[in-house]
């Protein structure tokens, strides 16, 4: 099998564990990209057999989640796991819908985000948390990103929490977006739950859980294969001569314009091919 398979990921498994368990049942060379961390859950896009090599196509998707925010405390790691570093007052005045509705907008657009300290960007060579858990501190570049949209979901005036909706470009922390917002709120606060509904054009709503892996149906039923993950890019139609061109790696003179073809000899959908200068290149051959 080729392609991708969305899957639903529980709390507590790490994504590689997601990747491991999708190797037992395939038996093939297995990918994911967008990790989530083991207190989220939601969509995780496994790729599955030459599926690995769409990952350059998917890395730069855009999210959608649903995250909680406990306001009043915050915490070493920035979610539910960490030491409580500090605690403030939570009075009904920062709970007010409208102030929290406001607050919230102000993120939309262009903004600046330092990423926590428990995480695995790198710098000077070496993962964010391999610092923190050593106890010696970095200075942390912040990175350009973009939130299209985010809007309240709920307030929970008893418990303290904000449950929101977001919809940002890659690379968003999103437990660094609950520490601005309850500092723009007036407090501090952190992630206490995340769920990730969509990557890209992946929905939850067309995700499996890892239970539902065991049914071969289900797997069928959702898998999406190469072919059908370019469904919307026009295809290429190779006779026998350019077919052997294209397997063996060699440029092909195209009238086409620049762009992501699906490559096809006789009816037989063959691969993917990138078209630059009217020139076809070979990127993904089944």
């Amino acid at each position: 099998m080729d392609g991708i398979i969305i899957v639903n990921k529980e709390k507590n498994w790490t994504s590689n564990d997601v990747v491991q368990k999708i190797k037992g049942i395939f038996h093939e060379k297995v990918g994911h990209t967008g990790t989530l961390d083991p207190l989220a859950t939601g969509v995780i896009p496994i790729l599955v057999g030459k599926g690995t090599l769409l990952s350059k196509y998917l890395i730069n998707h855009d999210k959608e989640y649903i995250a909680t925010i406990k306001l009043g405390e915050k915490t070493s790691t920035g979610d539910s796991e960490g030491e409580i570093l500090e605690q403030k007052n939570v009075d009904d005045t920062i709970l007010d819908e409208a102030f929290v509705k406001s607050t919230l907008k102000k993120f939309e657009g262009k903004i600046t985000q330092i990423p926590p300290i428990y995480s695995a960007i790198k710098v000077n060579g070496k993962k964010l948390y391999e610092y923190a858990r050593k106890g010696q501190s970095i200075e942390i570049p912040s990175r350009n990103i973009e939130i299209y949209n985010i809007e309240l979901v709920s307030i929970s005036k008893l418990e303290k929490e904000i449950i929101f909706k977001v919809h940002c470009s890659k690379g968003t922390y999103i437990r660094t977006l609950c520490e601005d917002i309850a500092k723009e709120l007036g407090t501090v606060g952190f992630m206490k739950e995340l769920q990730r509904i969509k990557v890209g054009g992946f929905s939850i709503e067309n995700s499996l859980t890892i239970s539902e892996l065991e049914n071969k149906e289900k797997v069928d039923n959702n898998f999406i294969t190469i072919e059908n993950f370019f469904l919307n890019k026009e295809k290429v139609e190779l006779d026998s001569a350019n077919l052997k061109k294209f397997i063996n790696g060699v440029k092909i003179k195209v009238q086409k314009n620049d762009n992501v073809y699906k490559i096809y000899y006789q009816n037989r959908f063959i691969g993917i091919g990138i078209v630059s200068n009217c020139i076809l290149k070979r990127d993904i051959i089944l």
